[in-house]
């Protein structure tokens, strides 16, 4: 399931869109705090090919499927 378009929202808050329709917001810092400075998410941009979220010049990139699963896991989590 492919990224479709993504919008940061504050810090490494991002919404999300997949190609299956469902919109997501979730906070990527578990997931590339340790990889991507606060300040280098505006590096943030999609792979229109692979579906991905990259940051710092696609040196760090999330697989879709990753992120779909994080986004959903997450959103679960603060529900509860």
């Amino acid at each position: 399931m492919k990224l479709q378009q993504f919008e940061q929202l504050d810090g490494y808050r991002f919404k999300l869109v997949f190609e299956n329709g469902e919109t997501r917001q979730t906070d990527l810092k578990e997931l590339v705090g340790d990889h991507v400075a606060i300040d280098a998410l505006c590096s943030a941009r999609l792979d229109p090919e692979w579906g991905c979220l990259e940051f710092n010049g696609g040196l760090v990139d999330i697989e879709p499927k990753t992120l779909y699963k994080f986004a959903c896991t997450e959103q679960f989590e603060r529900a509860a």
